[in-house]
């Protein structure tokens, strides 16, 4: 990959990146976002759902800057293979939220 398109791509993520800092920290709000007219009152999200917003938001604010530095060409391949790692993290983390209902 050109370091062109890697700054293109670094520039076109900056707005997933915001919006994933603001449904980190305001998990009601972005789970609500676009979907307010459905409703008469606003809906109470759950604990469940909140966390595993904050839980995606967070892994995606790590995931994106390693998959970008994981696309950059002389990379060794202890970093190539990162994202994989970042995958089975993602999901262990997901089970674990779905599997603790009852902690919370």
């Amino acid at each position: 990959m050109d370091i062109v398109q890697f700054i293109v791509i670094t520039i076109l993520f900056i707005p997933l990146y915001g919006l994933l800092i603001w449904s980190y920290f305001d998990p009601r709000e972005a789970l609500l976002f676009g979907n307010r007219w459905k409703y008469k009152e606003d809906p109470e999200p759950s604990e469940k759902l909140i966390r595993y917003t904050k839980f995606t938001s967070k892994w995606g604010m790590i995931g994106i800057p390693i998959l970008l530095i994981s696309l950059l060409p002389g990379i060794p391949l202890l970093i190539r293979l990162s994202p994989i790692v970042i995958l089975f993290i993602m999901i262990m983390g997901a089970l674990k939220i779905f599997a603790s209902e009852d902690e919370v």
